[in-house]
């Protein structure tokens, strides 16, 4: 996927405007890269709103996981994409009707024709970027924020052997 470039006053300027974050594909499972991101910019300040019907109804850190963003009660800034970019398509026609005023389409989610409709539609879009990495690069945060710390990995871990004691 090639690079978007983005300048680093685009991105600062929709982070500190944005107070409610609609994070549509949070995870509860604790070792999901969403979860890490969600917990992250709660931490940071931000009112982050779990979006996944299959949670919808749980409590995720404080908040009311809904099923969708028609669901949210409350004026959403930014909408986070973590799903397809196939499915991203349909979030960001539900975000431009619910009035957000920004789709963020987390690493490696891309979709130009969202994107466009979006664009038409007043918004501000950012592809294929993480809010969590933008925030700690921009902040100064990565080396304490999670980055490069060995908790997360994409790849899978050794299968533990039983050692007899003796």
């Amino acid at each position: 996927m090639e690079p978007i470039p983005y300048s680093d006053s685009y991105l600062r300027a929709i982070l500190e405007r944005t107070r409610v974050i609609a994070m549509v594909g949070a995870s509860t499972n604790v070792r999901r890269p969403s979860y890490f991101a969600y917990k992250y910019l709660r931490e940071r300040g931000y009112r982050v709103i779990p979006v996944n019907p299959p949670a919808a109804g749980t409590d995720l850190l404080g908040e009311t996981v809904v099923a969708d963003l028609d669901s949210i009660d409350v004026d959403v800034d930014m909408v986070d994409i973590f799903r397809r970019s196939e499915e991203a398509g349909a979030i960001t026609d539900s975000a431009i009707r619910i009035g957000a005023r920004t789709v963020w389409m987390q690493l490696g989610i891309r979709n130009d024709g969202a994107a466009a409709r979006a664009k038409a539609a007043g918004l501000d879009v950012i592809m294929n970027r993480c809010p969590k990495i933008e925030y700690g690069r921009l902040y100064g945060e990565l080396g304490w924020g999670g980055i490069n710390s060995g908790l997360f990995s994409n790849r899978r871990r050794p299968l533990r052997t039983r050692t007899k004691l003796t």
